[in-house]
């Protein structure tokens, strides 16, 4: 149900694909300075859901709203991202031929040209920004390595560190820990935790070890709708959820 914590509203939200109903009359309330992972068999809508509420895809009825009442549908990516909404893709996608504080300073908000961002005089409040981004992704020590030589798991942190550099109000994350080390993934465990003191975190994961350790509220998504949704012990016992997604 929404309140007034409510920053993200999902409204009888359907849209389908040449005949495929990828999203079908889904409704979703993200609250403010949550930690919610997202779950479910492939073709359940995650990867739909998520372009939706950025604006890579419109859908065909229903509403997204964000924030007191913002309506993102028909607002380009761009105008969301601007609005407070990030999204980290699977695959890591920074600037390898430069520095991590360089991809820092490019993710900036503000004027996004590479050499206005890379060659202007950086003022106080960016530069602390860029400080206190590089310390809550553990990053302070390899600021000035090249991205192209930061591990899978530091190039993950370094593209969430871009987008916190923003401001979102909203992170969205798609499959964080694929590929990493153990130890990586209980760090970046860590990070969304503490990312999620000061804004809302949607975490998209088939890792189920991982979303164990961080989820403090589960939606299963399947065919297009939500399925379950409640702490993750709730989930894990729901005999719906065993039988199309956990197995039995």
């Amino acid at each position: 149900m929404r309140s007034k914590e409510t920053i993200l509203y999902l409204n009888d939200v359907s849209v389908s694909f040449d005949g495929f109903q990828a999203i079908n009359n889904l409704s979703l309330y993200v609250e403010r300075n949550e930690l919610r992972c997202v779950i479910g068999p492939n073709g359940a809508g995650k990867t739909t859901m998520m372009d939706i509420i950025t604006g890579k895809t419109n859908p065909d009825t229903g509403e997204v709203i964000f924030s007191e009442n913002t309506n993102l549908i028909g607002k380009s990516e761009a105008e969301i991202a601007n609005l407070g909404i990030g999204r980290k893709f699977q695959k890591p996608t920074v600037f390898e031929q430069h520095t991590v504080h360089e991809n820092l300073c490019l993710a900036l908000e503000g004027d996004r040209s590479v050499f206005a961002n890379l060659f202007h005089r950086l003022k106080q409040p960016q530069i602390e920004k860029i400080e206190q981004s590089l310390e809550i992704i553990g990053l302070t020590n390899e600021q000035h390595r090249l991205a192209g030589e930061l591990s899978h798991g530091q190039k993950q942190w370094l593209e969430i560190g871009m987008l916190i550099t923003q401001n979102p109000q909203v992170l969205l994350v798609d499959e964080p820990v694929a590929g990493m080390t153990h130890q990586e993934t209980e760090k970046t465990a860590e990070l969304l935790q503490n990312l999620a003191r000061t804004q809302s975190v949607i975490v998209v994961e088939h890792d189920m070890e991982f979303v164990r350790l961080i989820a403090n509220k589960v939606t299963v998504l399947h065919q297009g709708q939500v399925l379950a949704e409640g702490p993750m012990d709730s989930i894990t016992n729901n005999e719906k959820v065993i039988e199309v997604y956990l197995g039995g």
